[in-house]
């Protein structure tokens, strides 16, 4: 067996089957999420997110972390630069880089990770602080 150094951090896997976790409506009518992972010391996460047809992020902002999107299906456009996401398009956002607004064109489910905390603050389009992490 491999020794791991002094604070190294544990190598515990993960096994989700996503199917059997449910949909957590976000306070934004229209999106939903599955928590996959989060580390709470660091911010970082990946989350399963669905955006009912119609439905999407209604103002231009920024993140405090990179941004990665891969959509597994439907169609998500950021209206204001016309990057539109479909089945297996990988979308990379920098932090600080000002995007959106976006909507979903049909129902759309997308893997979405940051690799540190989402926003600097809470958008005033979520009401509960939950959704912002």
């Amino acid at each position: 067996m491999t020794q791991m150094p002094a604070g190294a951090p544990s190598l515990d896997e993960i096994l989700i089957q996503s199917n059997g976790v449910p949909w957590r409506e976000k306070s934004l009518k229209g999106v939903h999420e599955k928590m996959l992972w989060r580390n709470e010391e660091t911010g970082a996460s990946i989350a399963l997110i669905k955006f009912d047809k119609g439905a999407g992020i209604p103002k231009p902002h920024y993140h405090s972390s990179n941004q990665f999107m891969f959509c597994l299906q439907g169609k998500y456009e950021y209206t204001s630069t016309g990057v539109t996401l479909t089945p297996g398009c990988f979308y990379c956002n920098p932090k600080g880089n000002v995007h959106g607004p976006a909507i979903a064109h049909e129902e759309t489910v997308i893997v979405e990770i940051y690799d540190g905390p989402h926003y600097p603050h809470k958008p005033d389009w979520y009401a509960d602080e939950q959704d912002a992490h």
